[in-house]
């Protein structure tokens, strides 16, 4: 009769009422319809009030259940038993329709809380598998842009008799800043280079894949180092004009608030001369063939950055046995986990270390240890040029 009176109420405030007369019945209404609120004696005959609640909060459902207990029961035990059998709330019996009404108020607002949030997790998950979708797509992207970034270096080492060159280029991320790589300027002089662009995402590599355009080896028609004689042979700018020319070239055609530094060396395979110029870019570090190392260079304003910027070039020599390598700042400012630089002083000892090994097994070499003094944590694209002069060229082709 009081299940009767209680439904009754119910029904006149607007909700739709299904009965069961133990807990048993009660669970397999539960299993057929998701009720939003229930409404359990405490005592009835089979399962108890609190048996019931525990089994329905273990039935799978869609949404969140309200529960209220209708007991006599006040001691503070067992209202703690009841709560920790998952009821949210309690009402006394006899039930007063005012307070029921109240109760029921309260727990439609969780409901109502409930599957607002719940829908708000849904746009979010449906939000963050839409970003999942194009950071895939952007990640495969960017690998493929690796692919053609390292493309721009065509050839990672070569021989001219007596004289070699090799080159290394690590991006810190999928794509870099950084841009190393030689020319040949005519059958005794080469350019090598080194370059690094502000930055480290995808518009400096878009700036790395122009100027390789500038400086290609293949094109030398369309490589502003180079000029062509009256006799139709080709010469190299002096270093310091590059320097100069490149610098209007990027605030002139390029109209980009990217930089960059620059190393270019023009080489003279037979006397082993070097002619320099040095913008902004590391100092060049010289291995002599006892094994001593010094750092040349006379520093520079990066190019693109002012207009009226001016380049002074400098010169050296290199023995028999002696090498060269130009070098990016992802070097010699790379830290150890305590934040600590390599420094020129930690590259001289590793180039010490590796006094023995040539070209490319030098470059591997260099980054294992570079590798290990971050613990694999680069922060900055990494590309070096080696050159290493063994002596006179004999045979020129």
């Amino acid at each position: 009769m009081q299940r009767r009176i209680l439904a009754a109420q119910l029904a006149r405030s607007g909700y739709q009422v299904l009965e069961a007369g133990s807990g048993e019945e009660a669970m397999a209404i539960c299993a057929n319809t998701e009720p939003d609120l229930v409404l359990s004696d405490w005592m009835m005959p089979g399962m108890s009030g609190i048996e019931f609640c525990r089994a329905f909060r273990a039935m799978p459902r869609r949404g969140y259940g309200y529960f209220v207990l209708l007991t006599s029961k006040t001691e503070k035990n067992a209202v703690a038993q009841g709560l920790e059998s998952g009821a949210d709330d309690f009402l006394s019996k006899p039930v007063n329709g005012d307070e029921l009404r109240a109760r029921l108020a309260a727990g439609e607002r969780i409901l109502r809380m409930e599957r607002e949030l719940k829908e708000k997790n849904r746009l979010v998950s449906s939000t963050l598998n839409e970003l999942q979708g194009l950071y895939d797509s952007i990640d495969r992207d960017l690998a493929e842009a690796c692919k053609l970034q390292q493309s721009l270096v065509k050839e990672r080492h070569r021989s001219f008799g007596n004289a070699e060159v090799s080159l290394l280029l690590r991006p810190s991320g999928h794509v870099g800043g950084d841009l190393v790589g030689f020319f040949p300027i005519n059958a005794r002089r080469i350019g090598i280079y080194g370059i690094d662009v502000s930055g480290h995402g995808i518009t400096s590599a878009l700036m790395t894949a122009r100027l390789a355009g500038y400086l290609s080896g293949s094109s030398p028609d369309q490589n502003i180092a180079l000029i062509q004689t009256e006799y139709g042979i080709y010469d190299a700018r002096p270093p310091e004009e590059l320097a100069a020319h490149l610098n209007a070239l990027v605030l002139d055609e390029m109209q980009t608030e990217s930089y960059f530094t620059l190393i270019y060396a023009d080489v003279d395979l037979i006397s082993g001369h070097v002619n320099f110029v040095q913008a902004g870019h590391p100092y060049p570090a010289v291995q002599r063939v006892d094994g001593t190392i010094e750092y040349i260079g006379g520093g520079g304003l990066p190019v693109g950055m002012l207009t009226d910027a001016s380049y002074d070039s400098f010169n050296i020599t290199l023995a028999p046995g002696d090498r060269l390598f130009l070098m990016s700042d992802g070097i010699t400012e790379a830290t150890d986990p305590q934040g600590k630089m390599l420094s020129e002083e930690g590259l001289a000892t590793m180039m010490t270390r590796s006094a023995a090994l040539g070209g490319g097994a030098f470059l591997e070499a260099l980054m294992w240890d570079i590798n290990d003094f971050t613990r694999g944590d680069l922060i900055d694209d990494v590309s070096g040029v080696l050159f290493e002069f063994h002596g006179a060229k004999e045979n020129i082709d």
